[in-house]
């Protein structure tokens, strides 16, 4: 799968040269590209390249050999294989926590208040694939409500469900709370109890064959700092 790639601030020849590579699952993508551009504001001809997408295909790709720096995972199953292969410049840091909502288009069409009402109703509904942490997370909170819901597809990450739910293409969808605020009135979200019990922690690790290690752990210091967990939060993250 193509990964969506986004790079903040200016381009010259010494910035190239300075380039700081960010791996990052698609749920941190308004996050990550915001904190990018404050930490390009406080390192002058730094370029930050964030490359987003789900998490098990980013991981693949450093197992791989892919050039990159930092990588932000949506779940630890999804780190474990990269640690274990001893491509991490140490442990990874947990830096915050996201639960499931149910997203919806505007008005909520199907009418669905609660995960009992995507089992066994004629409703289209998209989930991620159960190999990235969205998709696992989704098994969980489904076995938590003892429900069984058939999936009209199964995404490589939750920014393509949240898309087929924006664009009327799915009556529901489960997707992260802060997929459905970055969405900005264009879906609605439905919580439900059983969040609790598939919430997935976010891991972060400067990479041992980083090009840039020293920039590498000044990042991940502002993905942790104050600044770093305010802008989390606002976006709908949960404290680690």
């Amino acid at each position: 799968m193509a990964l969506t790639a986004a790079g903040c601030g200016g381009a010259s020849e010494s910035a190239e040269g300075r380039t700081l590579t960010v791996l990052a699952a698609a749920s941190l993508t308004e996050t990550f590209t915001a904190l990018a551009e404050t930490f390009e504001s406080t390192h002058p001809g730094v370029k930050v390249r964030l490359s987003f997408g789900g998490s098990s295909t980013l991981a693949q790709q450093i197992l791989q050999g892919a050039p990159a720096d930092v990588f932000a995972a949506a779940g630890p199953a999804t780190m474990k294989p990269v640690t274990e292969a001893r491509l991490t410049a140490g442990e990874p840091r947990v830096f915050a926590r996201n639960r499931l909502v149910i997203a919806v288009p505007p008005g909520n069409p199907g009418r669905v208040h609660a995960l009992r009402d995507l089992a066994g109703r004629k409703l289209k509904v998209v989930v991620c694939a159960p190999q990235v942490p969205c998709g696992d997370a989704a098994q969980r909170a489904l076995r938590a409500a003892d429900v069984e819901v058939t999936p009209a597809s199964q995404e490589q990450d939750v920014k393509a469900v949240l898309t087929k739910v924006r664009l009327g293409e799915a009556d529901a969808g489960l997707v992260y709370r802060t997929d459905v605020r970055s969405a900005g009135g264009r879906v609605e979200g439905i919580e439900f109890p059983e969040a609790a019990e598939a919430i997935n922690d976010y891991p972060i690790a400067a990479l041992a064959e980083a090009p840039r290690p020293k920039l590498a752990r000044e990042f991940i210091d502002l993905v942790l700092s104050p600044q770093g967990r305010k802008t989390l939060t606002e976006a709908g993250f949960e404290s680690a």
